[in-house]
């Protein structure tokens, strides 16, 4: 059986290149409303390369933190299309990514 935190991971390995996520949508899509648990999964990511947590911002749209600094996850956001303004996404709707279906 795969530990929450795998099960996060597994999630953001669907967000494409120039999408983004709430730690509120990874915890819907598991069923659950562990938001905190989510950004501890986050923080705790082994593996920044294949597992792209810094597509995973706050519900507001604030970029949040990253475990290489902010300015790198503005940095790689910007690289990928994405337009962020003050450390926010400007138009989060615009770039958010949808799940197709929940975890059980």
């Amino acid at each position: 059986m795969k530990t929450f935190n795998e099960l996060c991971y597994d999630l953001l390995k669907q967000i494409p290149e120039g999408k983004v996520v709430t730690y509120g949508d990874i915890a819907h899509a598991l069923n659950c409303k562990a938001y905190q648990a989510v950004g501890n999964a986050m923080a705790n990511n082994p593996n920044l390369i294949i597992v792209p947590c810094h597509r995973v911002v706050k519900s507001t749209g604030e970029i949040g933190q990253y475990a290489l600094g902010t300015a790198r996850k503005v940095e790689l956001l910007k690289s990928e299309g994405i337009e962020i303004e003050h450390l926010k996404i400007k138009n989060l709707a615009k770039f958010r990514f949808h799940f197709a279906h929940s975890c059980s």
